[in-house]
């Protein structure tokens, strides 16, 4: 097992090949399938104690990627990069095989290291993300909607954009306002999105953007998604593909990997935006539990 520091009962230290110290936990128990989430971004922190929480049977590990959160602040930031160091955390915690959960950029992510490291991986939940095809195909769309529920509030718009303009000015309290006013708009209940995005915010462990700029550059390069489509097609790995349908990332989005993939269901919750776990929890609990379940019983079976 690589170096171990103890940060709280269940929090663990885990040592990159480069040296760099990445936060990790394990929660959950009893025999389930072994799973590790790995949280959106690229900048931010786990998020997914939440969903983690539906899953009690599961034994669940999170981290925090290089950079971001309760992690060292150190590049490089790339996808290659993120991908070694999600099998430092597989590594550290003794897993052979493993079934990943990502959310958002961690639902590409996981998808890197399944289509890189086909045999260690049990099985993977794709959560919220945005599909094979280049960004530019539904970035437009996306940020359209952005901008169209971020002004049904009254003011919300204008802050935001004055926010913006401060960049690297913000104090820290001002970068939290300007993080939850645009994770706002992430939810499909605008009732309560305002709260919603509070609780993501805390704790607060401020962004990384020079982390979140870099790898976001590499993933708009041109020729970032060639090959990608063909390398679905031979993974031999089931996934589930979970999302919310009130998602304002458009959801044909995915639809690019669901016709490449030999092995894929796929679960959309009604009344949920991009984190829905918190809008439909038991329809979440349902289908992640379910496909769990599955991918358990196929390993008994080998």
């Amino acid at each position: 097992m690589d170096e171990t520091a103890a940060t709280g009962d269940r929090d663990e230290t885990v040592l990159t090949d480069d040296g760099v110290r990445l936060w990790a936990t394990r929660t959950g128990g009893g025999a389930g399938e072994p799973v590790i989430l790995c949280h959106g971004g690229p900048g931010l922190w786990d998020t997914l104690e939440e969903p983690a929480a539906l899953l009690p049977d599961t034994p669940a590990y999170r981290w925090d990627q290089r950079g971001s959160g309760r992690s060292q602040r150190s590049g490089p930031y790339s996808t290659d990069r993120s991908v070694a160091d999600l099998d430092a955390v597989r590594r550290h915690f003794g897993l052979e095989r493993v079934t990943l959960l990502g959310h958002s950029w961690g639902a590409r992510l996981a998808l890197a290291y399944a289509l890189d490291h086909p045999a260690l991986v049990s099985g993977l939940i794709y959560v919220s993300g945005t599909g094979i095809d280049d960004d530019s195909t539904w970035h437009p769309a996306y940020k359209e909607a952005f901008h169209r529920k971020l002004g049904e509030r009254r003011g919300r718009r204008e802050c935001w954009e004055e926010l913006r303009e401060r960049g690297d000015g913000r104090t820290e309290a001002e970068d939290r306002e300007y993080a939850i006013l645009q994770w706002s708009v992430d939810f499909a209940d605008r009732d309560r999105a305002r709260e919603h995005a509070e609780a993501m915010a805390t704790p607060w462990f401020g962004v990384n953007y020079t982390c979140n700029a870099t790898i976001g550059a590499e993933l708009r390069r041109p020729g970032a998604t060639h090959g990608l489509r063909e390398r679905c097609a031979a993974l031999r790995v089931p996934v589930l593909i979970v999302d919310g349908e009130d998602d304002i990332r458009p959801r044909w989005s995915v639809d690019s990997l669901e016709g490449a993939l030999p092995d894929v269901t796929r679960t959309m919750l009604a009344g949920a935006g991009h984190m829905p776990w918190t809008e439909d929890p038991e329809g979440f609990r349902t289908a992640v539990g379910a496909f769990l379940r599955g991918v358990s019983h196929r390993g008994d079976s080998r």
